[in-house]
C-alpha cells in the first residue's frame, strides 16, 4: 500500500498511460489487491482490480461452505454487499447482480480467501494522471469498501445466513420437482407481477398468491421446512382466463423459476423444472439445418424440410425451429403463451380445414403433436391460451386464472370438450423423436473483427456483438442478465478454436459450463455470469452464417 501511494504521487500530473505503473501486486494491511488490467485512456472501459481477503481475515461464518448452494448465495451476497459499500464511490463497481442468485466471476472463493473483482474509472484531468484522486481512491476508499464487503465483523451475518439459507431452499425445492411428478412449484404467499415491464422488482401491493386445494402439495425445504404451493403436474397444463387476468402473470413466474432469487423478490418458493424451454414465435430469425418435418412438411415444389436453413424465418417456421432445438438441447419442458406465437403454427380450426384441404397445408400444428410430445417422447408443456379451446381436449390440467388468483378448472374444461365437438380432425402424420444433434463446423464462428482482434461483447440482455455481426437474442426471455451474455460469447469463441468438426455441441458445452472460469477468460474477469446450455445452444442457433448440419 505505501508503495501504492508512492507511485500515485509520482505520477500525478503525468500522461494517463502512465497508471501503467500501478499494475501488479499490492499488499495492504488486510487483503491484497491486484490491478490486472488499466485502461487505456480516460474514455476507454474501466480498469480490472481484484482484491484477495484471507480466510483469516474474513472470519464468515462457516456455514457459508456447507454445500455448493450455500457457497453461490454467500458470493453473490458479498457482492452485493461490495456494491452497497461503494455506493458513494461512482468510479467503483462490481457486477452484482439484480433480482436472480446466478454463479457469478464477481466473487470468488478459492484457496487464499475471498476474491472480489471490480472495476474502477480511474480519474483523469483531460488526458492527466490525478494521482492524489487515485490515491483516495485505492488507499482510502477501498479498504473501506472491502473490509465492508468481506470480514464477518462489519458483516451482517445474519442477513448473509438467511440469503444462503434462501438459496438451498429453492435449489432443495426445484430437485423435488422429478420425486413429486411436477415441472414447477409455486409457493402460497408468492408475489408473481412485477413491478413494471423493465422492473424486475416484485409490484408493491399484488396479490400473494394461493393455490387452488385440487392442485396444492407439500414439498419440503431444509431451512423453512414444509412448504405448501400450487404444483404444476408433468403433462399437459392449460393456463386459461380472461385478458389482464394474470395468465401470462403467471407463465413469466414459471418460466423465471429456473432461477433462484433473492430473499424479498417475492419468487422465493416459484421453481421450475431448470431445463424448462420458452418457445415462441420470431419473424426473419435465422434457421440452419434443422429437421421441421414434424411441424412442416410438402412444401410446393417438393422443397425438403429434414434439413432446413433459411436466412429469413416466418412465425410459424421459426417457432417450429425453436421448438425442435429446445429438444435438441435436452428441453423436456416446453413454455408457450399464445401472444407470442403464430397462430397458424398453434391451431388450424373445422372451418380452415373445410375450405383449405390438408394436402394442400404444409403446416401440422402445435395441437396435433402436443399429445406426442407427452406420450412418446415424456416432454411436458406449460400453455397459456386464451382464444382457442380446442386445447381442451389434450390438457392434463387446466388452470383459470380470475383476477390473479388460480382455479382449476379441469373438470369443466373436459365436459365442454365432451358437449361441445367441433368436428375438427387431426391432422398429424409420424411419429415424433428427439431430434440428433447437428454437427458444428467450429470454423464457421469468428469471434474476430476485420483487423483481426477478437470482439465479444454484451449489449445488454438483448445483444451479443460476436465478431463483425451480432446475434439477436431478444427472443430468449430466460436469460436473467447481460453477464449471462457475455459468457455466451466467451463460450462460442472457445468453441471456434476447437480445429476439429464438433459432433455434439450440447455435449460440449454442457462440459465447459461444468468448468472453472479461467477455462473460458484470458485474464481474471468479474462480468461473468453462469448460463444454462439452453441458452448458449439458442444463441448459436440464431447466429447467421453458423455451420451446422445433420449427420448422415
Amino acid at each position: 500500500m505505501t508503495d501504492l501511494a508512492a507511485t500515485l504521487k509520482r505520477i500525478d500530473g503525468r500522461g494517463y498511460k502512465a497508471y501503467r505503473d500501478i499494475l501488479g501486486r499490492h499488499a495492504f494491511d488486510r487483503f491484497t489487491l491486484h490491478v490486472d488490467h488499466v485502461q487505456a485512456d480516460p474514455y476507454a472501459a474501466p480498469s480490472r482490480l481484484r482484491a484477495v481477503v484471507p480466510w483469516a481475515v474474513a472470519d464468515l461464518p462457516t456455514a457459508i461452505h456447507a454445500g455448493a448452494a450455500r457457497e453461490r448465495a454467500a458470493r453473490d451476497y458479498l457482492a452485493r454487499a461490495f456494491r452497497r459499500a461503494a455506493d458513494d464511490e461512482r468510479a467503483v463497481a462490481i457486477d452484482a447482480g439484480g433480482q436472480t442468485v446466478l454463479d457469478r466471476t464477481a466473487c470468488l472463493f478459492t484457496a487464499a480467501g475471498v476474491e472480489l473483482r471490480f472495476t474502477v474509472h480511474l480519474p483523469a484531468a483531460g488526458r492527466s494522471v490525478r494521482g492524489r484522486q487515485a490515491h483516495d481512491l485505492l488507499c482510502r476508499a477501498l479498504p473501506r469498501i472491502v473490509a465492508q464487503a468481506a470480514t464477518g465483523d462489519a458483516l451482517d451475518t445474519g442477513a448473509l445466513t438467511a440469503h444462503c439459507a434462501a438459496v438451498e431452499d429453492q435449489v432443495a425445492l426445484r430437485h423435488a420437482l422429478e420425486r413429486h411428478g411436477l415441472v414447477a412449484f409455486l409457493a402460497d404467499g408468492a408475489i408473481l407481477p412485477r413491478a413494471s415491464g423493465v422492473d424486475d422488482r416484485p409490484l408493491a401491493e399484488a396479490l400473494a398468491l394461493t393455490a387452488p386445494q385440487s392442485l396444492r402439495c407439500r414439498l419440503e425445504a431444509p431451512n423453512a421446512g414444509a412448504v405448501t404451493g400450487l404444483g404444476i403436474p408433468r403433462g399437459i397444463t392449460l393456463i386459461v382466463g380472461g385478458g389482464f387476468h394474470g395468465k401470462s402473470t403467471l407463465l413469466a413466474a414459471i418460466e423465471q423459476g429456473i432461477h433462484d432469487h433473492i430473499p424479498g423478490d417475492g419468487r422465493e418458493g416459484v421453481v421450475a423444472d431448470p431445463g424448462a424451454a420458452r418457445i415462441r414465435a420470431e419473424d426473419g430469425r435465422a434457421v440452419t439445418g434443422v429437421d421441421l418435418s414434424p411441424f412442416i412438411s410438402n412444401l410446393p415444389f417438393g422443397k425438403p424440410t429434414e434439413d432446413f436453413t433459411t436466412a429469413l424465418a416466418s412465425g410459424s417456421t421459426s417457432q417450429a425451429a425453436a421448438l425442435q432445438e429446445a429438444l435438441e438441447a435436452g428441453a423436456r419442458t416446453l413454455i408457450v403463451d399464445e401472444d407470442t406465437s403464430a397462430t397458424n403454427f398453434m391451431i388450424r380450426d373445422e372451418r380452415m380445414q373445410a375450405l383449405v384441404a390438408k394436402e394442400h397445408e404444409p403446416i401440422t400444428p402445435f395441437v396435433d403433436r402436443i399429445r406426442q410430445l407427452r406420450d412418446e417422447l415424456g416432454v411436458s408443456t406449460v400453455l397459456v391460451m386464451g382464444g382457442s379451446g380446442d386445447y381442451f381436449d389434450c390438457a392434463d390440467q387446466v388452470i383459470e386464472m380470475r383476477a390473479y388468483r388460480p382455479h382449476e378448472v379441469t373438470a369443466a374444461a373436459h365436459h365442454i370438450a365432451e358437449t361441445h365437438v367441433t368436428g375438427r380432425r387431426e391432422e398429424r402424420a409420424g411419429a415424433m423423436v428427439i431430434p440428433s444433434p447437428r454437427c458444428l463446423d467450429p470454423r464457421s464462428l469468428e469471434p474476430t473483427t476485420a483487423r483481426g482482434k477478437r470482439k465479444v461483447q454484451a449489449r445488454g440482455r438483448d445483444t451479443l456483438i460476436f465478431g463483425r455481426g451480432e446475434i439477436d437474442l431478444r427472443a430468449l426471455e430466460q436469460i436473467a442478465d447481460a453477464s449471462q451474455v457475455r459468457a455466451i460469447g466467451l463460450i462460442l469463441a472457445t468453441l471456434a478454436a476447437a480445429g476439429d468438426s464438433i459432433d455434439d455441441p450440447p455435449a460440449r458445452m454442457r462440459a465447459l459450463l461444468t468448468a472453472e472460469w479461467d477455462v473460458l477468460t484470458q485474464r481474471p474477469d468479474g462480468d461473468l455470469a453462469r448460463p444454462r446450455t439452453h441458452d448458449v445452444m439458442a444463441a448459436l442457433n440464431r447466429l447467421r452464417g453458423v455451420a451446422l448440419r445433420r449427420r448422415a
